[in-house]
């Protein structure tokens, strides 16, 4: 590795969703030397498209309104750019590829194709923030993903293998970042094979993280529409401003129960290696965003956040076999993850469990029986819930906090409580319609000014 500081900077969707917001990104970049590797989302609503053209393959249905709505928007990228010949060839030729794709999966869907279609939003990108930096006069050099981070087979929701792409980017990344900018896209890699693959939601994140790692940088910056991570969500509380530092624990708890701004697992990367993540807004990089590190001074307060889940529902089952009975819940989590149903939060009593899960997860009548088939076992759904997590530190030994939160949204109905199995959150559930209103008392009793947490 040349003895430099190295950033790796990652640019979302709406960061590149146009030519103004390139040129904006390529500002950044050519201010910071340290930035030596830039990743790259798909221009906004891109994938949306993709996503769409993925579903009519299933459905059937018109695809040449979103190639062309595709096209058109990368084209008046290319047109604002004043891009020359070679780009143009290099877009098109990627266009007509998407057309082509598209064509194939109308007529034979499968996983491995979807991937390949869904990664031409960030292959479409590259090329086009490549030519933008160059134009503000960064050295920049496109690199294709999927020769570096090498993945599983799981199409969808691939996984890289950590040691291989560490390898990869010491041989292929490291050497370019002497002289040059690496432009590299996000969420896209490749199988042994050298078949794309896509790493799910966050993948973009996650592979600057990856980059960060193998490169032993100095930070990660991920930029955004958005000022950092915020107390809490501004569209459900207008006062609430950006957190200026925030531990790894803690972001990634806010992360998991709610906040959009990052995935969990984009960190785990940055973790191993304690690598600082930054996450600022590229609309406004004068503003001092957020700042995640591997700790923080123990004087800060004990509540650093507020996060509000949606679209919950609350599984209850309820046997008097479980009395004084040994393996009855393992029988319970086997049937679940036979279905391939996750759960967040659970308690228990001495013949009930109570679990908490995403509204998106389908609870069949076939997990119903399987669960039924267990003995005699009273199984209910509720929904229409919403999940509030108070995110902080030291919850577990700080007196008097469960207490004041509890006090202070006394007027609901609670129904689940899960406090001390970390001490980095204290999470309830009320009725969905509750969840702001919950939200917005809980910021007033401990964010206001003159508020102790």
């Amino acid at each position: 590795m040349p003895e430099q500081s190295i950033c790796v900077a990652k640019f979302g969707g709406t960061s590149v969703a146009d030519y103004t917001a390139m040129s904006r990104c390529a500002a950044i970049v050519a201010n910071d030397p340290n930035t030596r590797v830039v990743v790259v989302s798909a221009p906004s609503g891109v994938t949306n498209h993709l996503v769409a053209l993925s579903q009519i393959a299933l459905q059937g249905g018109d695809r040449e309104q979103y190639v062309a709505a595709i096209s058109a928007k990368i084209h008046a990228i290319l047109y604002d750019l004043h891009a020359d010949d070679a780009l143009h060839a290099t877009i098109n030729a990627l266009l007509q590829d998407l057309d082509i794709l598209t064509q194939m999966l109308s007529r034979a869907y499968s996983e491995q194709l979807v991937d390949e279609l869904l990664s031409f939003g960030e292959r479409l990108s590259v090329p086009l923030l490549t030519a933008v930096l160059q134009q503000q006069g960064v050295n920049a050099v496109a690199v294709d993903a999927r020769k570096i981070v090498i993945t599983n087979s799981q199409y969808g929701k691939a996984e890289p293998h950590i040691n291989r792409v560490a390898e990869k980017v010491q041989a292929d990344v490291a050497p370019l970042c002497v002289e040059q900018v690496v432009v590299m896209a996000g969420f896209i890699g490749s199988n042994s094979k050298g078949i794309t693959t896509t790493l799910g939601r966050g993948g973009s994140d996650y592979t600057a993280a990856l980059m960060g790692e193998a490169l032993q940088a100095s930070a990660v910056h991920i930029w955004t529409d958005v000022a950092g991570i915020y107390e809490t969500d501004p569209r459900l509380e207008p006062s609430a401003t950006a957190i200026a530092e925030i531990t790894f624990s803690e972001a990634a708890e806010l992360a998991t129960f709610g906040a959009k701004v990052l995935h969990p697992a984009t960190l785990w990367p940055a973790v191993r290696q304690a690598i600082p993540v930054f996450v600022g807004s590229s609309l406004a990089p004068q503003e001092k965003g957020t700042w995640i590190r591997p700790s923080l001074p123990a004087t800060l307060p004990s509540i650093r956040a507020l996060a509000l889940r949606k679209n919950q529902t609350l599984l209850t089952v309820h046997s008097l076999s479980m009395l004084h009975a040994q393996g009855f819940l393992a029988k319970v989590f086997t049937v679940l993850a036979e279905h391939h149903i996750s759960i967040d939060l659970i308690t228990t009593s001495e013949v009930s469990v109570a679990m908490t899960i995403d509204n998106h997860t389908q609870i069949s009548q076939d997990v119903i029986e399987a669960l039924e088939a267990l003995g005699n076992i009273q199984v209910t759904l509720e929904q229409d819930l919403a999940l509030v997590a108070v995110i902080g530190n030291r919850l577990q030994h700080t007196a008097g906090v469960s207490g004041r939160v509890f006090q202070t949204v006394e007027q609901y109905n609670l129904r689940l409580l899960c406090h001390g199995a970390s001490e980095h959150n204290l999470c309830f559930l009320v009725a969905e319609a509750d969840g702001p209103a919950c939200i917005q008392a809980l910021y007033q009793q401990f964010f206001t000014q003159g508020a102790t947490a």
